[in-house]
């Protein structure tokens, strides 16, 4: 049984938890808002700094998750007055965590690179793999937050679906003048929202909350926009996950293309848009690129272009 009777919280017990508008408001938006600034500045500056383990922290301490989780109740239990204060909460949210992240950017003196950046580039180029483990992990917070006896693994629902990191590379992204990726990055978080989103609200009406809040019915419409929501952000992770699968395929092509070439190798592959280009190091001659061109047009079904970006040299390699 997903939530045991002995362990299921109360209709009441979730409102109070989930819902920043009932029992103490002054005291639960305060809290909110003071956590999610400083989760905020935390991770802009894990990112700033490349750090990992700053990052991570920003992550347990960020209570973006709790007006998501709102949203689903909401849904589940048709109270769309809670589901609206809970999206505009997120939105304001995620105004405040991309605002520091444009801010840092643009005011430290030493502002990153983008372009290098391991916490930046992780962030932004999401596939299906990430939502598969978004879709689990939403799983995993609405059983802990719906039963008594697993919220201990709350912490390790923060690290695994990430919510604030990818709004404070949408912002640093901004601030950077690279708005390609925030565009990504922000794909990463929505995509994260919604699915946290849609397993709360399954988990809550499976367990019966629906019928505890007396509605039956009247929530299709919100499924239907769930259901949009995720098959808009599910195009550009399966436009990924596709690129991720033909930039190995175009480098094992390019590896064939200079077997014929003493001391030539393949440096990487990379697709940007519709354009893959591929770097060698080698000799003055290398095979004719039509030859590469030819297996790229047979392995992509889309005509991609190809940029062969050629380092003449050799490989000195000492023991």
């Amino acid at each position: 049984m997903l939530i045991p009777g002995t362990q299921r919280r109360t209709l009441a017990e979730l409102d109070d938890r989930l819902d920043l508008a009932a029992g103490d408001r002054a005291a639960k938006r305060s809290a909110f808002w003071i956590m999610l600034t400083l989760a905020a500045v935390i991770a802009v500056a894990g990112i700033c700094g490349n750090s990992t383990a700053t990052v991570i922290g920003a992550m347990i301490v960020a209570p973006l998750a709790t007006p998501i989780l709102g949203i689903g109740l909401g849904i589940a239990t048709g109270r769309a007055g809670l589901v609206g204060r809970s999206v505009t909460v997120v939105a304001l949210g995620v105004v405040l965590v991309v605002a520091l992240g444009v801010v840092f950017a643009q005011v430290l003196p030493d502002a990153p690179d983008v372009l290098t950046n391991s916490q930046v580039l992780g962030r932004t180029s999401p596939n299906l793999s990430d939502l598969a483990a978004a879709l689990a992990t939403g799983m995993v917070g609405a059983v802990a937050v719906a039963r008594r006896d697993v919220g201990d693994v709350l912490p390790g629902v923060a690290i695994a679906i990430s919510l604030v990191p990818p709004l404070a590379v949408v912002g640093v992204c901004l601030g950077s003048g690279e708005p390609s990726l925030a565009l990504g990055a922000f794909v990463l978080f929505l995509s994260n929202a919604v699915a946290l989103v849609i397993t709360a609200t399954v988990v809550l009406v499976s367990a019966g909350y629906a019928a505890e809040a007396g509605t039956g019915s009247g929530r299709r419409g919100a499924y239907v926009t769930l259901a949009v929501i995720l098959f808009l952000v599910a195009i550009p992770m399966v436009l990924n996950t596709l690129s991720s699968l033909w930039v190995k395929q175009i480098n094992d092509a390019a590896q064939h293309w200079l077997d014929g070439t003493p001391g030539a190798y393949v440096t990487g592959v990379t697709w940007n848009g519709d354009v893959a280009t591929v770097s060698v190091l080698g000799p003055v001659d290398l095979p004719p690129v039509e030859e590469l061109q030819d297996a790229v047009d047979s392995l992509v079904p889309m005509d991609p272009g190809l940029r062969v970006v050629h380092t003449v040299g050799t490989r000195i390699e000492t023991g």
